[in-house]
């Protein structure tokens, strides 16, 4: 007797597995297989953003007298607001009150603007070195949408939604 059973079944199974040294992929195979699932579902596909757009009808804002392509800017100066084309200079000034900025008449004239450049989206903000950020959010506020009535019901439109900064021409 050499050994135990134990013994010969180690030595048996051990000549049967000599030479084999493969890899086992298998848990990588389990890993990539989570991974993939868990990337699918978190994944974002599409962002879909609806505004309500309640144009006013075109009879009822007398347009301005406006160039034939637009590059709207609007410059906030620490004593008035220039709603002004880049190319052409200024198209109308609003100035500053005790109460603040005349941020209604700008809307109306944003207004009329956009009646007659319904495609035109973006607008340049440029305000001064030390405008407040309150007033800078309120300007913001009035060239991207504006609120007043249709047909005896509030209503609320888009005017120039993609807005970027920029500093004030000096």
């Amino acid at each position: 007797m050499s050994g135990s059973r134990i013994a010969r079944r180690q030595r048996r199974n051990h000549g049967r597995y000599k030479g084999r040294n493969d890899i086992n992929i298998v848990p990588m195979l389990d890993v990539m297989v989570i991974l993939v699932f868990f990337l699918i579902f978190t994944a974002v596909f599409s962002k879909t953003n609806i505004i309500e757009l309640n144009l006013p009808p075109q009879q009822a804002v007398a347009t301005p007298q406006l160039p034939e392509s637009l590059d709207l800017e609007i410059i906030v100066h620490k004593d008035s607001l220039v709603v002004a084309d880049k190319n052409t200079g200024p198209l109308k000034t609003f100035a500053s009150t005790a109460a603040g900025y005349d941020l209604a008449g700008m809307s109306a004239f944003l207004t009329a603007v956009k009646a007659k450049f319904p495609d035109k989206r973006d607008a340049r903000l440029l305000p001064e070195a030390d405008i407040p950020y309150d007033t800078i959010v309120q300007v913001m506020d009035t060239v991207k949408s504006y609120e007043g009535m249709s047909e005896g019901k509030p209503a609320r439109g888009e005017l120039f939604p993609q807005i970027s900064l920029g500093d004030a021409p000096t």
